[in-house]
Order: C-alpha cells, then sequence, then structure tokens
C-alpha cells in the first residue's frame, strides 16, 4: 500500500517554528526560563487563536527565547529532520533566523554549529537531505540584516543560500536590494518571503531587485495577472503554506485556498508547513487539508523537486520515486 501522501522537497519551513511544546517546556526547565504555563496542552491552546502574523509573531518570538546553547539547536533541528523522515520529506531547505538568537545573547556560531551539526548528518541518520537557509528579519531593517550577513560569512559553508521573513506590511523588498546584493557576490541562493500579507506589489519587487529564485508564499500575486502570466512563464516557483494561511487568517478556510487555482494557471506552485508546530501539521498535513486527487497531489511534489537547490540528477531520482507513488 503506498503512502497517503507523495514524497516530496520541502522549501519554506522555519526551524525555529518546529518547537513543539513539549520540547518548549524541556528547554524552559533545562535553563530555568519562565512559560506562561509547564503543561504542553495548555500552551498549544495559544496556537489556536492568531488574528493575522504579527499576534503569530508575538508568541513565536518570546517562545524563541528557550534556545540557548549549540545543544538546545541541534536537538530542535533533530527534533524536525525526525518528522522529515516520517513524512516523506526527501529534501528540506529549511529557513533560520539567526537576530532572534543574537538578540537573546546566542552567539552566532552556537546558533550555527548547533543547526548545521544536525542537518549536516541528516542524509546518513535520517534519510533526509537537508540545507540551512539564513533569513533576516525585514522589521530589524536593512542595515541590521547586511550586519547578519557579515556575522555569518564565517560560517558560509553551513548555509546555501538567504531569505527575507517576519512582518511583511510596512518592510517591502526594495529595502534589502543592497545586502541581497551582497549575497549574491558570495554565490548564496535568494528566496524572499512576500505576498502573503502584502501584494503583488512585493513579489514583483523581490523579483526584480532581490532576483530571487524563489518566491515564498506568493499566494496574493493572483491580484495581478500580469504577473500571473510572468511567474508561469519565467517558471518562479512559489512555495505555498496552506494550513498557515488558514491559522493566520490570510486564507478565511481551506477550502478556499487559491492553491488549486494557482495550479490552473500553471504556477509552480509547492506545499510547505510553514512553522508546523504551531499551524496544526506537518507537510504531509498541508498536502492531505488541499483534498486533492493523487494527480494533483504528485504534480505538486514533482514541482517541489524542480524547485529544490540541487543537482539536476538528485531532481530526477526524486521525480521517480513521484512517479512510482501515483
Amino acid at each position: 500500500m503506498t503512502a497517503p501522501t507523495p514524497p516530496t522537497a520541502e522549501l519554506h519551513l522555519h526551524i525555529e517554528g518546529t518547537i513543539e511544546a513539549e520540547l518548549l517546556v524541556r528547554l524552559a526547565d533545562r535553563h530555568g526560563l519562565p512559560l506562561p504555563s509547564r503543561d504542553p496542552a495548555v500552551l498549544r491552546e495559544r496556537y489556536e487563536h492568531f488574528t493575522d502574523l504579527q499576534s503569530f509573531l508575538d508568541v513565536h518570538y518570546a517562545n524563541l527565547a528557550v534556545l540557548r546553547t549549540e545543544e538546545d539547536f541541534h536537538e530542535l533541528a533533530t527534533g524536525y529532520l525526525d518528522h522529515a523522515r516520517r513524512t516523506g520529506i526527501r529534501r528540506a531547505e529549511v529557513f533560520f533566523d539567526p537576530q532572534t538568537h543574537v538578540n537573546h545573547g546566542v552567539p552566532i556560531e552556537a546558533v550555527i554549529r548547533g543547526l548545521s551539526s544536525a542537518f549536516e548528518a541528516a542524509e546518513e541518520t535520517h534519510g533526509v537531505s537537508a540545507a540551512m537557509i539564513l533569513c533576516f528579519l525585514r522589521d530589524l531593517g536593512p542595515e541590521a540584516a547586511e550586519e547578519l550577513l557579515r556575522a555569518a560569512l564565517p560560517f558560509r559553508e553551513h548555509f546555501i543560500g538567504v531569505g527575507l521573513d517576519s512582518t511583511e506590511v510596512g518592510y517591502p523588498p526594495s529595502l534589502f536590494t543592497e545586502v541581497y546584493a551582497m549575497a549574491a557576490a558570495e554565490g548564496l541562493h535568494r528566496v524572499a518571503h512576500a505576498g502573503e500579507e502584502g501584494g503583488p506589489d512585493y513579489v514583483v519587487e523581490a523579483l526584480d531587485l532581490l532576483h530571487v529564485e524563489r518566491v515564498d508564499h506568493g499566494i496574493r500575486a493572483l491580484e495581478d495577472p500580469a504577473l500571473v502570466a510572468r511567474l508561469r512563464e519565467e517558471r518562479i516557483p512559489l512555495t505555498v503554506c496552506p494550513l498557515s494561511n488558514v491559522f493566520l487568517r490570510a486564507v478565511d478556510a481551506i477550502a478556499d485556498h487559491p492553491l488549486p487555482l494557482m495550479l490552473d494557471e500553471g504556477l509552480v506552485v509547492t506545499v510547505n508547513s510553514d512553522d508546523p508546530a504551531y499551524f496544526g501539521g506537518y507537510v504531509d498535513a498541508n498536502y492531505t487539508a488541499l483534498g486533492l486527487d493523487r494527480d494533483r497531489l504528485a504534480l505538486l511534489a514533482r514541482n517541489s523537486f524542480d524547485a529544490c537547490f540541487v543537482p539536476e540528477a538528485d531532481r530526477a531520482r526524486w521525480r521517480a520515486e513521484v512517479d512510482a507513488w501515483v
């Protein structure tokens, strides 16, 4: 009997968003830190009342104060990789937010070494190919992003690209043109969150000014027919997160999600879990929630492998697994 969801790549996953309530309590106890409750069930109940992106970020960033040591980051990444193996993920290109932790007094090398020690052994220990993408918190501004990139470059071998996340509205991609040019000069891949809360103009800026290779979210691109045509013609991947969009009220209900329409438009859409500890499940839950037939699920999975930053031989091998799944 084949699995209910196809083998896939996950390309829009914040490692900090995989901190399950049980791990949150364990790390808080390890470091003697306060929490609103020591009961994981009570902590999870707080995740059911987000009204928008900012209400989530307020809870999310407060929780991340429990991550203090290299061991903590290694444990966090290992937990996600266990889920990845169980849910059919063959390739994971994972976001991490060093600025959050540095602002909590954690050295950047503890963050990067803790995460990378897990990810670099992922294929051998979990059967998952994995890589890290360093993200800039857009609400901290472009100067802070440039400072972060300079601080991270001594650890360049541990990450493959840069991204842009956190509060979208009011922080357009155009603010970050210079730091993305710096990243490009270092041979780093470029992606950015755009078109979740911000409009299609944010997607256009990410493409034209940051020269991104993938757009994270991008659901509001549908509001601009010319942009839709461009995304289709240039085969720009969109890393869509259905359950996240519902939990953060970007979409009213999963039945209203625009992903099927995006497929109808011929866009290179992929399915991802964003911050699964908060948003109702990992990538398999996102696939299942869409209620699509196997052929469309397989198309989404093939899209995910086409969008990976890996050699073509790896893509072909994983696409063959999807063909066998169908």
